[in-house]
């Protein structure tokens, strides 16, 4: 067996970090905003037995964890690397169902661009920053995103929505005149 070998990086959202390990853990990502939702995933049941776990997410070879308001990165850091290590080591599932991961875009044709320009620019970037993001719709020029994982109620999401997936959807699809988050 490979050596599991896990490295944190912060994130713009200092009440997430962002725990990265050599092995792929799951294909697209899943957000656990809460207990109660990470019920269909052992590895985040396991992580939200700490007391300072507020939020858990993953895309392909990281997790990124939400901290409790009293907890300090300094305190919990080191364990929770110990932790995903263990649970990567012994193949604790990230989802005891794993939904297909194909990528198909739906709706009209300027909602199909929307999708594809957040699929191949938008995502990668999000999801360097321990986050994700979702199309939600297309209405009178409105696109509404949601936005997870470490860009769940970051500081910095609101310029990175305006300023960069905004601008960005402007230049790419000409229909586009506004983008918002919908609140999760």
């Amino acid at each position: 067996m490979a050596t599991i070998n896990v490295y944190t990086e912060t994130t713009p959202n200092p009440a997430t970090m962002k725990f990265l390990v050599n092995k792929l853990l799951i294909n697209g990502s899943v957000d656990y905003p809460d207990q109660e939702k990470a019920q269909a995933s052992p590895f985040a049941r396991e992580l939200f037995k700490f007391n300072f776990v507020n939020g858990v997410f993953f895309a392909s070879n990281f997790v990124t964890v939400t901290k409790t308001e009293d907890a300090e990165w300094s305190d919990i850091e080191a364990l929770l690397k110990e932790f995903v290590k263990g649970a990567v080591e012994s193949e604790l599932k990230v989802q005891e169902v794993v939904a297909d991961e194909n990528v198909s875009f739906e709706g009209t044709e300027t909602e199909i661009k929307i999708q594809q320009v957040l699929h191949d620019y938008v995502r990668p970037a999000v999801e360097q920053d321990g986050g994700a993001i979702a199309y939600k719709s297309f209405d009178n020029g409105i696109v509404t995103v949601e936005l997870r994982g470490s860009c769940s109620g970051c500081p910095s999401s609101t310029i990175t929505l305006k300023a960069g997936i905004e601008g960005l959807l402007k230049r790419m699809v000409p229909d586009v005149e506004e983008v918002v988050a919908e609140a999760m």
